[in-house]
C-alpha cells in the first residue's frame, strides 16, 4: 500500500529577509552612502600612506618594513579618518577626544588582524603570483577591503553613538541625518 503523504498547511510561517538585508535593514541608506564614499576616499588615502612608507622604509629596514609602514599609515589614516566619519557620515556633537579614543578600539583589532595576517599573506601573493616587490601593496590592498566594510558597524554602534533619549546610557540611533 501507498505511503502517507505529510499534510501540509495552508497557513505558513513568513520568510525571513536574507541574512545581509537583516544585518544592514536598519542602517539608514544615506547614512552608508556616505561612509562607503568617505571610506573609499580614506582607503585610497591609507594605502598611499602605506605605499609612501614603505617605500621609504625599504630603503634602510631590511626586516618586514611593510609591518612598520602598516602601522605608521594606520595611526594617520585613522586620524584622517575619524574627522571625517565624525563631520560627514554619522554628524555627531560628542567630545572629540573620547570619540577618537572609541575609533582607535574599532579600529586597533582591525590593525591587530592586519599586522597577524600581513605577512602570510604577502608570502602567498609572492608564491601565486611570482611578483615579489609589489607583493606587500597587493597584500595591503586586500586586507584594506576587508577593513573598510567590516568597521562600519563598530563605528555606528560604538565609536559615535549617541546618548539614549534622556541621556541614559548609550544607544547606536539611525537618526544620525
Amino acid at each position: 500500500m501507498g505511503e502517507a503523504k505529510p499534510r501540509v498547511s495552508a497557513v505558513s510561517a513568513p520568510e525571513r529577509p536574507p541574512v545581509w538585508l537583516r544585518v544592514v535593514g536598519h542602517v539608514p541608506p544615506e547614512q552608508f552612502i556616505r561612509y562607503i564614499l568617505l571610506s573609499g576616499w580614506n582607503t585610497a588615502f591609507g594605502y598611499v600612506c602605506f605605499f609612501l612608507i614603505n617605500n621609504w622604509l625599504s630603503r634602510f629596514l631590511t626586516w618586514y618594513p611593510y609591518i612598520v609602514a602598516s602601522l605608521l599609515s594606520s595611526l594617520i589614516s585613522i586620524s584622517v579618518a575619524f574627522l571625517g566619519y565624525k563631520w560627514f557620515v554619522f554628524r555627531t556633537k560628542g567630545n572629540y577626544f573620547r570619540e577618537w579614543l572609541r575609533t582607535m578600539t574599532v579600529y586597533s583589532g582591525s590593525v591587530l588582524i592586519s599586522i597577524v595576517a600581513l605577512a602570510p599573506l604577502v608570502g602567498l601573493v609572492r608564491r601565486a603570483t611570482r611578483l615579489q616587490n609589489e607583493a606587500p601593496y597587493i597584500a595591503g590592498a586586500i586586507i584594506s577591503a576587508i577593513i573598510l566594510i567590516s568597521s562600519f558597524f563598530g563605528h555606528r554602534g560604538f565609536s559615535f553613538r549617541k546618548a539614549a533619549p534622556g541621556g541614559v546610557g548609550p544607544r547606536a540611533s539611525s537618526t544620525y541625518l
